[in-house]
């Protein structure tokens, strides 16, 4: 190579490194002489509450890890006998006296339809294969109790037994929308089971049978059956967390028939629940709406904000770009991370009433916003510059909160509706309660992408973006 090309060729891959550098540190003084008293107090050592730093892709992972050896141990996919405790092999048979093994979670929880979701997308970011084996396991055994159990349940759905019930014969959303969501991202993902006739049990549910206002948006109270109504609390009531109860599940119907129809009607979900219950001025969402009430007390419940923003990235993850819908979507779920931006505490965590500073910090919130913030920063829809540096603080309080056991504090217990900040000021917390788990597997997950994806790091003391990395 000949001299002056050699230099180019040095001093090309020369100027990334001194870009790198210089990006970590402010520039020298241009006084001469001894250096003022303080001249160095901006070096001097912080004690942030959270780490403030990024988490590696292996200490994310042994986080993950923690959490997933937990829930391996006390979710065990098994039938028992409910008198006996003794394990039923044959289950090809209906058993009158047959129940899932107890654990610490319900495995046809909506909760744990978040997370199945949540596993796949840790076995896809960390390549391991016993989260994966996890979800192939558990959807295995529903599959085969649905295929045994749902022929007598559909002749007596009063009276037959089964060990999946709720499941085979939902009632609401929170029975049939998390799991169906999970079965399709899971098909999609290449998971070797038959999910046909669970798909089609709860994917008629979600987009036939669960009531609707006149206009077609999904609500709670409606007919009661006997010529009344049902009070969810009050009739026609809406659920901020019924976007993610139904809606992911509409969008990944129309990426696995190709029926617009599908995509059609999550795009209106969106619109129509938001179009009620966000306020562009605070950038958040109420929880509860009832229909035709002239006033609504605005109680902005952090879990359901979650649930809103996560049903966002998730139709956004499957709807055709050239759908119509496709922009006002994205347009709402940027201004709704914007809102839930400017509430992040310094502790990297969001209020269990989000602009609420008297209320608790909230695990399961936290962990939401954190996948569907970082889920943003990856796709694009937000910039990294502004979005990723509190997307890895939120990563790392969530993180604070896993044991060392893998249980997972700080989560808010299920949680109806109400019009009186008493009532989630003062919701309990506790390890048991399922709604953080999938959550904190999806936010690991997608922050491990996110951090392969881009470099943040201190420049000026300051966490901040660093570039794409090559």
């Amino acid at each position: 190579m000949k001299a002056p090309l050699l230099r180019r060729t040095l001093l090309a891959a020369l100027i990334p490194l001194a870009l790198h550098a210089a990006a970590q540190e402010a520039p020298p003084p241009q006084e001469k002489g001894p250096a003022a008293a303080d001249a160095m107090l901006h070096a001097l050592e912080v004690k942030y509450p959270t780490p403030y730093r990024v988490m590696d892709a292996t200490e994310v992972k042994a986080v993950l890890d923690r959490v997933f050896a937990y829930l391996d141990r006390t979710t065990p996919a098994e039938i028992v006998g409910k008198t006996s405790g003794a394990a039923i092999a044959d289950l090809t048979k209906p058993d009158s006296d047959a129940v899932l093994k107890p654990g610490d979670f319900r495995l046809t929880s909506y909760e744990w339809g978040v997370t199945y979701t949540g596993m796949l997308a840790a076995g896809a970011a960390t390549g391991d294969g016993r989260y994966l084996d996890y979800v192939s396991k558990r959807h295995g055994l529903l599959a085969l109790l649905t295929r045994t159990y749902l022929p007598s349940v559909r002749a007596d759905l009063q009276n037959a037994h089964a060990p999946i019930k709720s499941f085979l014969n939902p009632h609401a959303l929170d029975d049939a929308g998390a799991l169906c969501h999970s079965f399709l991202k899971a098909q999609l993902a290449g998971i070797k089971v038959d999910y046909a006739q669970m798909i089609g049990i709860c994917g008629d549910f979600v987009t036939k049978q669960e009531y609707r206002l006149k206009d077609g948006t999904l609500a709670r109270g409606g007919p009661d059956g006997k010529g009344g109504v049902k009070m969810r609390p009050l009739p026609d009531t809406l659920w901020l967390d019924d976007m993610f109860m139904g809606v992911p599940t509409m969008a990944y119907l129309g990426k696995t028939t190709g029926e617009r129809r599908h995509y059609d009607d999550a795009v209106n979900q969106v619109l129509q629940f938001s179009r009620r219950m966000f306020n562009p001025q605070l950038g958040i969402y109420m929880h509860g709406y009832v229909e035709g009430m002239r006033d609504h007390p605005e109680f902005h419940w952090a879990r359901a904000n979650g649930w809103a923003v996560m049903a966002m990235v998730e139709v956004l993850e499957v709807l055709p770009k050239d759908h119509k819908g496709y922009k006002p979507v994205l347009d709402q779920l940027r201004a709704h991370i914007k809102g839930l931006a400017s509430y992040q505490t310094k502790e990297g965590f969001w209020h269990q009433l989000i602009d609420r500073n008297d209320t608790y910090q909230e695990t399961s919130a936290t962990a939401i916003y954190t996948y569907a913030i970082a889920r943003a920063v990856n796709r694009g829809y937000v910039d990294a510059q502004m979005y990723g540096p509190m997307a890895n603080l939120a990563w790392n309080a969530v993180a604070s909160k896993v044991t060392n056991g893998g249980q997972i504090e700080g989560i808010c217990v299920g949680t109806g509706m109400a019009f009186d900040p008493a009532f989630y000021a003062f919701r309990p917390t506790s390890v048991k309660a399922a709604h953080g788990y999938g959550p904190a597997l999806l936010a690991g997950a997608e922050i491990i992408e996110m951090n392969r994806k881009f470099r943040f790091g201190l420049n000026d003391s300051g966490l901040m973006y660093q570039g794409v990395r090559q």
